[in-house]
């Protein structure tokens, strides 16, 4: 099917937090202390890792490369989300929207694949320990990270094109507080069949696939750690895990519902909630979880605060 831009509409008016006039300031304070609190716990966790020799390890560095993706997904939605609960119209321009669409879709996408990489980093330190620091070098985890970030912005590229290659011609609202794809294909005036198929099976492999091979690793990680003798080694095994676990419950679990459902059963207000818990409720969890249960982390922000007071009584 021959596919051209007839596309009349010059800007998008976003109306994901419209049916709530009276809370809009509310959620703007809300919001602001939550994005302030994702920056500053991403930020402690990249200068705390870089500074600590100590955590010069696969594991921290691929989660210092996740609290980076992190604070580039959240800056791609968060800012222009805040400034229009300020607004009493909330617009944006048909190219600022392509431009959100592709940050945010490419970081997100990167979230998926630096968390399916993390999972292998668990599997291979606890089933592999005496392959681990052969295995797990670090010029291949550069290779990891790079490969991550690189098919993150490719299939962002792909979904991006066929989205606002579509025909929008007729209504400009979109039912939500950011330019995402189910919303922008429904106020679309033409379809594009091939694309939308394409747009599923990117999302199913981002979403679905990374989740199962998540989930293998945790299966031969599970059926190692049962294998070990003392209840302590199995603790001590199983706590490595239990932070990236709960992150990928969370982030899995929300992306499911958004992107692997059908079109028709998109809802405004269902939507807001959950995509609330994906773009500010998530990163939060991040820096929570991992600087909370992790002792090396929290041994790391000790010794980090300790040298600070050092430095200023001198």
């Amino acid at each position: 099917m021959k596919q051209e831009n007839q596309s009349l509409v010059r800007e998008f008016i976003l109306i994901g937090f419209s049916h709530f006039p009276d809370l809009q300031f509310l959620l703007f304070v809300v919001f602001s202390i939550m994005y302030l609190a994702i920056l500053a716990g991403n930020i402690i966790i990249i200068t705390t890792i870089r500074r600590d020799t100590s955590l010069h390890i696969p594991m921290y560095f691929f989660l210092a490369m996740l609290s980076s993706s992190e604070t580039c997904y959240t800056f791609s939605i968060i800012p222009n989300m805040l400034a229009n609960l300020l607004k009493k119209t909330a617009t944006i321009s048909f190219i600022g929207c392509a431009t959100q669409m592709y940050t945010f879709l490419a970081f997100a996408n990167i979230n998926c694949m630096l968390l399916t990489v993390m999972g292998y980093d668990r599997y291979v330190s606890i089933c592999k320990p005496l392959h681990y620091p052969i295995l797990m070098n670090q010029k291949f985890c550069t290779q990891l990270v790079v490969l991550s970030a690189t098919m993150g912005f490719l299939f962002s590229t792909m979904e991006t094109y066929f989205i606002f290659t579509l025909p929008f011609c007729g209504p400009n609202q979109i039912h939500h507080f950011f330019c995402d794809l189910a919303p922008l294909l429904q106020l679309a005036c033409g379809r594009n069949y091939i694309g939308e198929i394409v747009i599923f099976l990117i999302c199913i492999l981002m979403v679905s696939c990374s989740f199962l091979l998540i989930l293998l690793s945790y299966l031969l990680i599970l059926n190692t750690i049962l294998k070990i003798p003392t209840t302590d080694g199995k603790r001590k095994a199983f706590s490595t895990c239990a932070s990236h676990l709960i992150v990928v419950v969370v982030h899995f679990g929300c992306a499911s519902i958004i992107y692997l459902r059908p079109q028709s059963r998109y809802t405004l207000n269902e939507d807001t909630l959950i995509s609330v818990t994906y773009t500010l409720l998530t990163p939060l969890l991040n820096p929570v979880v991992y600087s909370l249960r992790n002792k090396d982390v929290q041994v790391a922000l000790r010794k980090s605060l300790g040298r600070s007071a050092c430095l200023q009584k001198m």
